[in-house]
């Protein structure tokens, strides 16, 4: 049976739309519009539902697609290249494929407390900050990247480019506030141990190397322009700084992610 075509914005190619551009749709949903090879790959190789695959009709496709192609993972739909290139936000032409993949759940009661650091970003306003920092936590071995508070949306086009694909590699949980967090890193009645929350500002408790970041524990990096808030700074056990030189007083929050995360990473490697 031939794949099925869509050669206009009809009401399929509408609800595509929408997935890139409106949040409430795209989780009512529950999928979002994928490209780029690494970010499909991923979220193929770590389980994740793909529901369509849009192929452009192009005669010619890289060896990846056809692979892709020759042995799908869900439907294959065939699309009018004038139409891939607005699903792919391009002007150099249209991408070759796109996956709509379902949108991962994960909860805090499923994480690791013994793996690498739980990393908390404390209401981030970019997507694209958001999605460079799950590539840090990707790549330098956090369990988790929790968000906590209104934040952008993980799901955003703009956060799963930034974060090359890592958002379907680590594990991504979505918490009002601090109360779930701590409940899970603080159970009662012995029934784990307490995990240590650590949290971050330029007015620290101690300089970073000094932060006791070899075991496990929770890790809180602030809003881009406030830091984090009272709530999540009441509830941290320490606040580490970086140390610093130069005339900037502050580093981009996923930047300061991606350095506490590699001193977490060397304290655990040093023991």
């Amino acid at each position: 049976m031939p794949p099925a075509r869509v050669q206009r914005r009809n009401a399929t190619f509408q609800h595509w739309q929408t997935l890139l551009t409106n949040r409430t749709k795209r989780h009512r949903a529950g999928e979002m519009l994928v490209q780029g090879v690494r970010p499909i790959t991923l979220a193929i190789q770590h389980g994740h539902r793909v529901r369509t695959l849009l192929v452009d009709e192009r005669e010619h496709l890289s060896t990846w697609a056809r692979d892709l192609v020759s042995a799908p993972p869900a439907p294959v739909v065939q699309v009018a290249p004038e139409l891939m290139a607005e699903l792919g936000e391009r002007t150099d032409g249209p991408p070759e494929l796109l996956a709509i993949v379902e949108i991962p759940r994960h909860n805090l009661v499923n994480l690791s407390r013994e793996a690498g650091p739980v990393l908390v970003f404390d209401r981030p306003s970019s997507p694209g900050n958001l999605g460079s920092l799950a590539r840090s936590a990707d790549a330098l071995g956090a369990a988790a990247l929790v968000i906590s508070g209104h934040s952008a949306d993980p799901w955003d086009p703009a956060a799963v480019r930034a974060s090359t694909g890592s958002v379907f590699s680590v594990p991504i949980v979505q918490v009002d506030g601090p109360d779930a967090v701590l409940d899970w890193a603080r159970p009662q009645h012995g029934a784990a141990p307490a995990l240590r929350v650590i949290g971050t500002d330029e007015h620290g408790d101690v300089l970073l190397p000094d932060a006791p970041l070899r075991n496990p524990a929770v890790v809180v990096i602030g809003n881009e322009t406030r830091g984090m808030s009272a709530r999540w700074r009441d509830a941290c056990d320490l606040i580490a700084s970086i140390p610093m030189g130069g005339s900037a007083s502050s580093l981009n929050a996923a930047a300061a992610g991606t350095v506490v995360l590699y001193e977490a990473l060397r304290q655990r490697r040093d023991a």
